[in-house]
């Protein structure tokens, strides 16, 4: 666990500090930080090759947070002024007791959205419950509708359990329905046309994700990139020109374009070759405790071991801004420093 110390920011970068104000948590840069990602658990019903290896050992239940210790956490961020929650995994929905965790997030005094990124696979039955709860939306991950490609990427799944994951989610109202694809040379990338087809009759956002090199895994990671420039080039060469939403803006982490007469819109999330740092709004709670600053930095913060020490809210209160203060201006993948003491479904994206 590295220390706080370590978070200094480099004399290159932004050096204007700004003191926090009252109910908001800022870091160094001025960077309003209120968007907290929640890993529930390291483990998945899926073994994606550019996540895991198929033979991968989880962390035993006991060195995760329990839901009381996930509460008293979650009350403190939100005491801190954070209003937007997206639970990940590993896979969410494979945590017990998801619907009351839901709940109790949606029911914070701050918050403003609570969504979840999933593969999609048990929401036919999840979907409603969770609705009911507070979710507001879901992303669901699908890097391929031809059934073998499918099974072949993720080594068990079956894609028709996605779409029917996709319909109950709509049916539900878990909407706007933003699907990911995380874009593997020699697997998918002649894939990124027909799932950017989906846009033209569905009003779905269709986000293109630029594979991430982390830790054991990192150089099938880095061999397997393909740029969000090559995927725009394929996608308009059978589909025609796309066109630029938001006025340029980002939404979330994607730059989002529209294709001719298309109902949704096509987002390409672009963390090697276009960096989105300095619109960083985020943290992310690792489900074994840690409060990770960047997802590309292996600097993180241990909350389980104060917490079962007996830390009282006002001293996690003192550890997370202290630590939100140091959070690093970005990543350094273009200077060869890759993430390695975590692989991603260890982290939650």
């Amino acid at each position: 666990m590295l220390s706080l110390t370590e978070f200094a920011p480099p004399a290159s970068r932004p050096d204007r500090l700004v003191e926090p104000a009252a109910t908001k948590t800022y870091d160094a840069f001025g960077r309003h930080i209120h968007y907290l990602r929640v890993s529930l658990t390291d483990r998945c019903n899926l073994r994606c090759v550019y996540c895991m290896p198929e033979q991968m050992v989880f962390r035993p239940s006991e060195e995760l947070l329990t839901d009381h210790e996930l509460f008293k956490v979650l009350e403190v961020m939100s005491a801190l002024g954070f209003d937007k929650y997206r639970l990940t995994g590993g896979e969410p929905t494979v945590r017990p007791g998801l619907v009351e965790i839901v709940r109790h997030i949606a029911s914070l005094p701050n918050t403003r959205e609570v969504a979840m990124t999933t593969n999609g696979l048990k929401l036919a039955r999840l979907a409603q419950p969770l609705k009911a709860a507070g979710l507001q939306r879901v992303n669901i991950s699908i890097d391929s509708l031809n059934p073998d490609k499918f099974r072949r990427i993720t080594r068990w799944g079956d894609v028709r359990d996605v779409l029917a994951g996709i319909e109950a989610a709509e049916r539900a109202g878990l909407t706007p329905i933003k699907l990911n694809a995380v874009v593997i040379r020699g697997f998918n990338e002649e894939d990124v046309v027909p799932l950017a087809r989906l846009t033209l009759d569905h009003e779905w956002q269709f986000r293109f994700i630029e594979v991430m090199p982390f830790a054991d895994v990192a150089e099938f990671q880095q061999a397997s990139i393909v740029t969000t420039r090559e995927m725009m080039t394929r996608i308009e060469a059978e589909l025609g020109e796309l066109q630029e939403e938001n006025g340029g803006q980002l939404d979330g982490e994607a730059k989002v374009y529209r294709l001719p007469g298309a109902r949704g819109t096509i987002g390409f999330i672009s963390p090697v070759t276009a960096p989105f740092c300095a619109s960083c709004n985020r943290v992310r709670l690792t489900a074994d405790g840690t409060l990770r600053l960047c997802l590309l930095k292996d600097g993180e913060l241990d909350l389980k071991t104060p917490l079962r020490r007996g830390a009282s809210q006002d001293d996690l209160l003192d550890l997370i801004r202290a630590a939100i203060w140091r959070k690093p201006w970005g990543h350094d993948l273009a200077h060869g420093v890759i993430p390695m003491n975590r692989i991603m479904s260890e982290i939650g994206g």
